[in-house]
């Protein structure tokens, strides 16, 4: 099942992928302001509950998340993003070999876990 977009944000999207294809050379500087916005959170979230995603190397689940209260979990991430306090947890790093390498530099390949 594929979730709707929004309008208010599939407008959004709009806006910026027209700027994109009219200037190649514009610069988004001001996109992190966008991902501060309490619609857009909400529907990420959403999104990644639909998905099935799976616990980041936090170990949180959606089920925990949703336990200890959604919209306070939400309102805390949107606090610090504002506040610039957010700071992920570094991603798990898997190296996976590589079919046909031939020399031991290029045999693996880092892969993130997130």
């Amino acid at each position: 099942m594929r979730l709707a977009t929004p309008e208010r944000i599939r407008s959004l999207q709009r806006k910026r992928y027209c700027t994109a294809k009219a200037e190649p050379a514009f610069r988004f500087y001001t996109l992190y302001d966008k991902i501060c916005r309490a619609d857009i959170l909400a529907h990420a979230y959403e999104v990644a509950r639909t998905n099935a995603g799976a616990p980041g190397v936090d170990g949180r689940t959606f089920e925990h998340i949703e336990a200890s209260g959604l919209a306070e979990w939400l309102a805390g991430l949107r606090e610090d993003l504002v506040a610039r306090r957010y700071r992920p947890v570094p991603v798990r790093r898997v190296m996976i070999p590589k079919p046909g390498a031939e020399n031991a530099r290029s045999a693996f390949r880092r892969f993130g876990i997130g």
